[in-house]
């Protein structure tokens, strides 16, 4: 594997505004992420603070316990009870088969980053993923796309879930799980790997219940040698951790929500949109009642929490009472999710990706509010991977690689296509239709002088005539892609590989499709690519 570091604009502005960080987005966060101390500023304010180190360390190694674990977990965990340690974390929902490729981009980054910065401080650093198991929509994790037909086409599992439950609470049925795996795989084709594969995965099957075990079980399996800890956003004993932190969630609630509501108009003022919807009553916070996750909001002139989409209604007090008896049943939306991350880790830095980016910069008061600083924001890595025949491909048609992965290929396509028509015969179609309308005009006016009668059906007949014409064209135009088919498949498999859907590739591809093709070290050797963290694009070639 070789890595070329190529500049390609982040997917909003808002974030490329930031990696360059520029103004006036650099003010919205509290670290500037060019400077070249800045993670020795941030590890020396994390030593003016108290963490629960061992806290947090026992209930990850009682998360972990049934995954795949290895040396390098234990001494990540040792590392983690060290008073003088820090993190690198980062999150995302749990996807099937770990969902589009962006998840693994992001969990690399988060190694990555931990390696390096141990090395720079000295200090213990440690890699850290946060399964947002908490998360309940279903639909974003229940599919993955595959190619067919030199397009993507989504296979979702079938088990439906009606319930707005957790993640961490959405149970699967083995056999079931099994079936849409073989369909997956029967897409990918059968490869080398293919049965080493599917081995895993039925391991993984067989030792999970839920869809965030099964993700958990799968990441551990790929990443298990680097150190990495994973923990539960909805995880039990999180919950009890979290308790305190939750209580003062519920005492500030107010305070939290008009603070970024100061942020947001802030931005706005800058002509920038916001991204978070927010009420001027959120809470911020979700209750799971009869296994369904409801947003909560605040009335202070009541001192009620209620729920626009039940009948739930609780005072302050009660609120407090139902904490301390079920914690598990609270959960963090995403204003309060990444307070709460700040207070249970020492975080050195979050990853993000290009979204999480711009939600993070409308905290900044919210965190001030709780007189908290938000950690250094670093980019996640944005991968592309490009494969020995797709750079043939792209050589032979005399395309560039930047603009391929950036816009895709429909315009050149167009151009091949248009290079390679009959322009002849396009001008002498073109010049027919429109003297068939003008004779047709001078028809119609005289009939409708004459002999209105025939006045419909001398519009179907210019209809007909049209319609030919028409047919003529299309005839035309399927002779050309016919003439050209092997150029044109050219184009279709450049598009598929490097920009499906008009999406850049980490969002419609998963990590299997290339495990089925190049085995388990496709990981390691991803591993062993130096990365810089430099807001540029990761051209890996494979």
């Amino acid at each position: 594997m070789k890595v070329e570091n190529i500049a390609i604009a982040a997917m909003n502005n808002f974030a490329s505004l930031y990696i360059d960080q520029k103004g006036p987005v650099k003010d919205f966060f509290h670290y500037n992420i060019t400077e070249t101390a800045v993670f020795k500023e941030r590890y020396n304010d994390l030593m003016e603070r108290q963490f629960d180190r061992t806290g947090i360390a026992e209930c990850i190694y009682h998360y972990m316990k049934r995954f795949p674990q290895s040396e390098q977990t234990i001494t990540s965990l040792e590392k983690l009870r060290d008073e003088s340690s820090v993190v690198i974390i980062g999150g995302q929902q749990a996807g099937l088969l770990t969902g589009p490729l962006y998840t693994i981009h992001k969990i690399i980054s988060i190694i990555k980053l931990a390696e390096e910065q141990e090395k720079e401080l000295g200090k213990p650093v440690i890699p850290v993923f946060w399964i947002a198991g908490e998360d309940h929509d279903y639909l974003e994790i229940n599919h993955l796309f595959v190619e067919y037909k030199q397009s993507m086409k989504k296979i979702s599992y079938p088990e439906k879930m009606m319930e707005k439950r957790m993640a961490s609470d959405i149970f699967f049925h083995k056999e079931e799980m099994k079936n849409w795996l073989e369909e997956i795989f029967a897409f990918f084709g059968e490869r080398k790997y293919t049965k080493e594969n599917l081995e895993l995965l039925h391991t993984a099957i067989s030792n999970s219940e839920s869809v965030t075990d099964f993700f958990a079980y799968i990441i551990m399996s790929l990443f298990k040698d680097y150190g990495l800890l994973i923990i539960d956003s909805a995880d039990d004993s999180l919950r009890l951790l979290e308790k305190p932190y939750f209580s003062t969630l519920i005492e500030r609630c107010s305070d939290i929500t008009e603070a970024v509501l100061q942020q947001q108009e802030l931005i706005n003022s800058y002509g920038l949109p916001k991204v978070m919807e927010i009420e001027n009553d959120a809470a911020n916070l979700f209750y799971y009642l009869n296994h369904e996750r409801i947003l909560l909001d605040y009335s202070q002139a009541e001192n009620q929490f209620t729920s626009d989409k039940t009948e739930f209604q609780v005072t302050n007090s009660e609120l407090y009472e139902m904490l301390n008896e079920h914690p598990q049943k609270f959960s963090n939306n995403v204003v309060t999710r990444p307070i709460m991350q700040e207070w249970l880790f020492p975080s050195l830095a979050f990853i993000a990706g290009p979204g999480e980016i711009a939600y993070w910069g409308e905290l900044k008061k919210a965190f001030e509010t709780l007189e908290m600083k938000m950690p250094p924001i670093i980019p996640r890595l944005n991968i592309t991977f490009l494969s020995a025949a797709i750079e043939r491909d792209i050589k032979e048609l005399e395309l560039s690689i930047i603009d391929v992965i950036s816009n895709g290929v429909e315009k050149d396509k167009k151009l091949f296509l248009e290079t390679m028509s009959d322009k002849k015969l396009h001008e002498m179609l073109h010049v027919t239709e429109n003297f068939i309308k003008e004779q047709y005009a001078q028809i119609i006016e005289r009939i409708s002088k004459t002999d209105r009668g025939l006045l419909s059906l001398s519009e179907k007949n210019l209809s007909f005539h049209l319609e030919q014409i028409e047919f003529l064209k299309q005839k035309s135009d399927q002779s050309l892609h016919i003439a050209h088919q092997a150029m044109l498949e050219k184009y279709n498999r450049i598009e598929c590989s490097l920009r499906p859907e008009d999406s850049p590739q980490e969002r419609m591809w998963n990590i299997f499709f290339y495990l089925n093709i190049y085995g388990p070290e496709f990981i390691h050797e991803l591993m062993r690519v130096s990365y810089t963290f430099d807001g540029t694009h990761k051209l890996i070639r494979i």
